[in-house]
């Protein structure tokens, strides 16, 4: 079965400007596959030529097996949920969700049924007779997405669809938006600069850098196993060490941190600055060797004081080989915290 999005060695510049330097992805039918990364790194681009609104200057696009690289935006089998919801605000919101349906010359009743189906979906049962100014923004923005699944597209592309809504609300609708998805069976192509949104909902993660692809993987392997420096640090925050020639990645909560100072086989050093976050306290380790860690504890007995008098404390960092990988090469586990 071809997958349902395909792109082979898509390159686009703008002037002496690449924003996609010769990427390739396999996007699964039914899943939901994130590009994540900062900006200007090539994924919204990406996300536009997948969409018909730019044209790649060289490479192939393929939906479904069809080739579409040169097809016009109308003629794809995909819809596309903006940030900015893009709502007619002189319509009322089953008047925006039905637009499409009502383009395409679906009768009346039948249009009436799929948008009332679709609201019930997404929650806003009962809200059809309303206009956009009187919907809160996850409101608003679940029109949107009601509005580009009505007419079941092949492929949902969102760009940033959660960009102007607060944290709580982000938070809920990066659930709401995964449970969604699930329910449909709908293959949801997702453009992100937020890690967390991606490591939430994602089946796949593809991270790009300077119109480059980085890595491709599922969550956990994007999280746990960054294939380079550039993901460790971007993903999450990631310690980067070098020894004997080798640099490797730890997570900071990997790391045990221990006041014993009757040696060990793992670093020894002094913490230089303490942060406390409520849930965790994050310590920021100065090594004996050279170079400092991050590591994170729970907060399960600890008070704000208690964490805060740690500053200048000499500790002991220890992690198993399995949570430490060499980074730019082949992914081989260290012996946790060995320096010989």
């Amino acid at each position: 079965m071809p997958a349902d999005v395909s792109l082979t060695r898509v390159r686009k510049t703008y002037g002496d400007v690449v924003a996609v330097e010769n990427v390739d992805l396999q996007v699964a039918d039914g899943e939901f596959f994130t590009l994540l990364g900062p900006s200007g790194s090539g994924k919204t681009t990406t996300l536009r030529i997948i969409a018909g609104f730019e044209q790649p200057d060289s490479g192939a696009v393929v939906l479904g097996g069809k080739d579409i690289t040169r097809t016009p935006p109308y003629s794809r089998d995909v819809n596309t949920v903006f940030q900015d919801y893009a709502l007619f605000p002189h319509m009322t919101v089953a008047e925006n969700v039905g637009y499409g349906l009502k383009v395409k010359g679906v009768d009346r009743g039948r249009r009436k049924a799929q948008v009332e189906d679709v609201l019930e979906r997404v929650r806003l049962g009962g809200y059809g007779g309303r206009k956009p100014i009187q919907l809160s923004g996850g409101q608003r923005q679940r029109v949107a997405l009601a509005r580009a699944i009505v007419n079941r597209p092949q492929v949902l592309l969102l760009d940033e669809p959660l960009g102007a809504l607060d944290l709580k609300l982000r938070q809920e609708m990066q659930v709401f938006l995964k449970a969604l998805q699930r329910e449909l069976g709908m293959t949801f192509l997702y453009v992100t600069h937020d890690q967390e949104e991606a490591l939430t909902m994602s089946d796949h993660v593809a991270v790009f850098n300077e119109g480059k692809i980085e890595q491709v993987g599922t969550p956990a392997q994007i999280y746990e196993r960054p294939a380079t420096e550039f993901v460790a640090g971007f993903v999450g925050t990631s310690n980067i060490l070098e020894r004997q020639g080798r640099r490797f990645t730890v997570r900071p909560e990997k790391i045990h941190l221990t006041y014993d100072q009757n040696g060990g086989r793992g670093e020894g050093g002094k913490i230089r600055d303490v942060v406390y976050l409520g849930a965790v306290t994050r310590y920021i380790v100065e090594l004996d060797a050279g170079g400092e860690l991050v590591a994170l504890r729970q907060n399960l007995e600890t008070s704000s004081e208690e964490a805060l008098q740690a500053r200048g404390r000499r500790v002991q960092l220890d992690w198993r080989p399995e949570h430490t990988y060499v980074i730019e090469t082949p992914q081989i586990p260290l012996e946790g915290g060995r320096t010989s």
